[in-house]
């Protein structure tokens, strides 16, 4: 009984969590319009959030191409199929790997320093003050760093992409001698605007609302408490990359399937 106790309190508490959320994200998506009138702010956002990650994606799409070269190359070459290896990993990283392990690595480098900003101010009661002198913290703090996280991870996810396709040449036709023409031609055939790069874009868009949404409000519920702030960088980067995850099955599902 004690263990059926425990389940169902476990239970309420995390519908709970949910309600809380529900009306988090209704308040942020409300201000979000009334947040564009100072644009300044979002365009810090984007350079505090999407700049300062570029490093970490970049240099991870390149050697994610570089992996995706090689072993593609190593499988297909069994089958006398190396001239794919383009279109193999262009699909590979627009479709899957573009989207979600730009958004796994956005999660750790940008979505903990985001709760961690919003729950340090939290505990220093720079809310709390922002709320006695009648300014909104939604609109004033939440919002321009939700557009910050919209605007960069679509973009981050392209970048990665971009950059994984080029290590991929270099890998396979640089360095272990796949014509560079049929490379080319065979990504350019086997790749569609709207069903791959589309579908992946709308993947990034889908992924940067919940890394957001996951952030923010972990960060503005935080604990005001130094192992409070500790515990909600913590549960950011779990929840977000199970969200990840789990969004990207269900998406791969509804878009590829025949």
């Amino acid at each position: 009984m004690n263990a059926l106790i425990d389940l169902g309190a476990w239970t309420l508490e995390q519908v709970r969590h949910v309600g809380r959320m529900a009306i988090f994200a209704l308040q942020l998506f409300k201000e979000l319009p009334a947040s564009l009138a100072r644009f300044w702010l979002v365009v810090q956002q984007i350079h505090f959030i999407g700049n300062y990650s570029l490093l970490i994606i970049a240099v991870s799409g390149l050697f994610v191409g570089f992996v995706l070269a090689l072993q593609g190359y190593y499988i297909l070459v069994s089958y006398g199929s190396e001239q794919a290896l383009g279109v193999m990993v262009a699909l590979s990283l627009a479709r899957e790997l573009g989207p979600v392990v730009a958004a796994l690595l956005f999660a750790g480098r940008a979505g903990t320093s985001l709760t961690a900003e919003i729950g340090l101010m939290r505990a220093g009661e720079q809310v709390a003050a922002m709320e006695m002198m009648g300014v909104d913290p939604v609109r004033r703090v939440l919002a321009p760093r939700f557009w910050g996280v919209l605007i960069s991870l679509p973009l981050l996810a392209c970048i990665f992409t971009a950059v994984g396709i080029f290590g991929a040449w270099i890998v396979g036709v640089v360095m272990i001698g796949v014509d560079g023409g049929a490379f080319w031609s065979q990504m350019q055939a086997g790749v569609d605007v709207f069903s791959d790069v589309g579908n992946s874009v709308i993947k990034s868009v889908v992924f940067a609302v919940a890394v957001g949404l996951i952030s923010l409000y972990q960060g503005y519920n935080a604990r005001p408490t130094p192992e409070g702030v500790s515990r909600a960088t913590t549960r950011t980067v779990v929840i977000s990359s199970l969200m990840v995850l789990g969004l990207d099955f269900i998406m791969t599902a509804l878009m590829f399937s025949v």
